[in-house]
C-alpha cells in the first residue's frame, strides 16, 4: 500500500477515488485515440497504385472492421500494432472496431467517453450492440445513449441501447431474429483452474426437452449415490453421463420400467418434465434384446498427451496437462478416462531432434512441434490447437527449381526449423516484414517491421532489445545464438 495515502482523511480519500476513477477512464481512451491513429496512418488502400497486384495477392488489403461509413484500415498493420500493445489480434481488431465506431458513428457517446464522464466499456458495448445498423440509422441510439451514459447504471444503459438499435430499424431487426432462429449450435468454454467446463447448446426445442428430461432421469437414478449434492450440482453431475453412451445405456436399462410406455411431455415452459422422455422409453421386447449386446463398442476413446518429469516416474506427486483441457491432478485425469478405451502409445523423446530434407512437415514431425512449442509461436497468441501451419522460421530455400538445376540445400526442415502459426500470422510472417529465428526447442526470436523484438519461449513473451533480435536473426544458418 501507498503510505502516502494513509495520511489522507476520509474526505480527502474519496476524493482521490473520484479522481483515480476519472484517469482510469481519460487512460482508456488514450488507448482508443492511439489505435485510431494508427489506423488513419495505414487507411490508404494498398491494391490501388502500380504495385497493388502484388498487394491484393499477398492479402494486405484494406479491410473494414468497424461498421457501415468507417474507414478501412490495411490488413498488415494491425498485427504490429497487437504487439506493441502485448495484446493477441483478435482483442486489438476489436478494440479498433469499436473506437472506430464511437469517432465515426456515435460521435455523441465518443464526446462523452473523451470527457471521462462514463465507463469505456460500455460505450464500447453500445458500439458493438449498434455495428451492424446501417449509417443513416445509428444517430437513433447515438442520441439516446449519448444523453444517460454519464449519469445511468451500465445495466439500464445497456437495456435502452438494446430497444434503440431495436427502434432504428425493426425490418432489419426482425430479419437478423429469424436468421438466429436458423442458427444452431454447442459451444464448449475452457477449463477453468478446479477442472470444470461451461458448454453451452442452441437446438431444437423438442430435443432439448429430451435431454433435460434424461438428465432429469438420471439425476433420480443416481441421487443415493451423491446424498451430499445439490438439486444443481446432481443435475451437472447426471449431465456429464451423456459423455458415457455405454454406461448412460446400460445404467437406464437396469432402471426401466418395460410395463408402461411413457410419451414425451412437450410443454415447452415447464423446466421439470412430468413424465420421462423419449430418450429413455423403451418397450418390453426391445429391453431384453438390449441387455444382450455388447456396450463396450460405444464406450468413448480417448488419444491422450502426457508431459512427465521424471520425478513422476519415482512416484512424486505431479500435475498432468491435457490438451483440450489444461492441468488436472491424477486424481482427476483418471475420473476423467473412466470407462474409456485407452491404447498407451510410444512415448515420445521431445529432445530428438528430426531432420528433412523435403519442404512438407511430416505428421511425426508436426506432433513434436505442437508438443514442444504448446500451439502459435506468434507473441501472445493464444491457440494451442493443432490445426495450424508449420512455419519454416528461417524460410525453406527451394533452390532445386528453375534453371539451377541444384537440389536444395539439406536438413532444411526439422525440429530445429520449425514453428506452428495460425493461417493469418503465418501470412503476414511471410509476406508483411515480420522476420523470426528459432534458437532452440520451442524458443523464438521475433523482429517487426518498425523493429519490435520479442522472445517466445515456454515461459510466454517478453519484449527483447531490437538489436538483440536483428543479430540472432541475422546469425549464418547453423550457427545457435540463445538469447539470455
Amino acid at each position: 500500500m501507498n503510505s502516502d495515502l494513509l495520511d489522507l482523511d476520509a474526505k480527502a480519500l474519496l476524493a482521490a477515488a473520484t479522481e483515480a476513477e476519472r484517469a482510469s477512464r481519460l487512460a482508456e481512451v488514450t488507448k482508443l485515440e492511439l489505435l485510431s491513429a494508427w489506423a488513419a496512418i495505414h487507411s490508404t488502400d494498398p491494391t490501388e497504385g502500380p504495385d497493388g497486384h502484388i498487394a491484393r495477392r499477398v492479402g494486405n488489403i484494406l479491410r473494414q472492421v468497424g461498421g457501415e461509413g468507417t474507414p478501412g484500415v490495411q490488413d498488415f498493420c494491425l498485427g504490429e500494432i497487437a504487439l506493441a500493445r502485448g495484446a493477441g489480434v483478435t482483442a486489438t481488431q476489436n478494440m479498433l472496431a469499436d473506437v472506430l465506431d464511437l469517432e465515426h458513428r456515435l460521435p455523441l457517446i465518443w464526446a462523452v467517453t473523451r470527457r471521462g464522464e462514463c465507463e469505456v466499456w460500455v460505450a464500447r458495448k453500445v458500439a458493438k450492440l449498434a455495428r451492424h445498423l446501417p449509417a443513416d440509422r445509428v444517430h437513433v441510439v447515438d442520441t439516446a445513449v449519448s444523453r444517460m451514459i454519464a449519469s445511468e447504471a451500465p445495466g439500464r444503459v445497456l437495456e435502452v441501447a438494446e430497444a434503440k438499435v431495436i427502434e432504428a430499424d425493426p425490418d432489419l431487426h426482425d430479419e437478423r431474429c429469424e436468421a438466429e432462429r436458423r442458427r444452431r449450435y454447442l459451444g464448449l468454454g475452457r477449463t477453468d483452474e478446479y477442472g470444470l467446463r461451461t458448454l453451452i447448446a442452441k437446438l431444437e426445442a423438442g430435443d432439448a426437452v429430451a435431454v433435460d428430461a434424461t438428465v432429469h432421469r438420471v439425476a433420480e437414478i443416481i441421487e443415493p449415490l451423491h446424498p451430499d449434492a445439490s438439486p444443481d450440482e446432481l443435475r451437472a453431475i447426471a449431465f456429464g453421463w451423456l459423455a458415457r453412451p455405454a454406461e448412460l445405456f446400460t445404467l437406464l436399462l437396469e432402471h426401466a420400467e418395460s410395463e408402461a410406455e411413457p410419451e414425451l411431455d412437450l410443454d415447452l415452459d415447464d423446466t421439470e418434465p412430468s413424465t420421462p422422455a423419449r430418450a429413455y422409453a423403451f418397450p418390453a421386447d426391445l429391453l431384453e434384446a438390449l441387455r444382450g449386446i455388447d456396450l463396450t463398442p460405444l464406450a468413448p476413446k480417448a488419444v491422450l498427451h502426457v508431459h512427465l518429469h521424471e520425478a513422476a516416474l519415482r512416484g512424486t506427486d505431479g500435475v498432468a496437462r491435457v490438451e483440450g483441457f489444461g492441468p488436472v491432478t491424477l486424481a482427476q485425469l483418471t475420473e476423467l478416462l473412466r470407462g474409456s478405451v485407452v491404447k498407451v502409445q510410444p512415448v515420445k523423446d521431445l529432445s530428438d531432434r528430426v531432420r528433412y530434407t523435403a519442404y512438407e512437415h511430416p505428421e511425426s514431425l508436426r506432433d513434436q512441434v505442437h508438443l514442444v512449442t504448446g500451439g502459435d509461436y506468434w507473441p501472445w497468441a493464444t491457440s494451442t490447437s493443432r490445426t495450424v501451419d508449420l512455419d519454416h522460421p528461417i524460410p525453406y530455400e527451394h533452390t532445386g527449381h528453375g534453371d539451377t538445376g541444384r537440389e536444395p540445400p539439406p536438413e532444411q526442415t526439422g525440429s530445429h526449423n520449425s514453428g506452428p502459426l495460425g493461417r493469418r500470422h503465418h501470412r503476414w510472417k511471410t509476406h508483411a516484414g515480420y522476420t523470426s529465428r528459432q534458437c532452440g526447442e520451442g524458443r523464438y526470436v521475433w523482429l517487426t517491421p518498425h523493429g519490435l523484438g520479442f522472445l517466445v519461449d515456454h515461459t510466454g513473451t517478453r519484449p527483447i532489445h531490437p538489436e538483440k533480435a536483428r543479430m540472432i536473426i541475422g546469425a549464418p544458418v547453423g550457427v545457435d545464438i540463445y538469447p539470455a
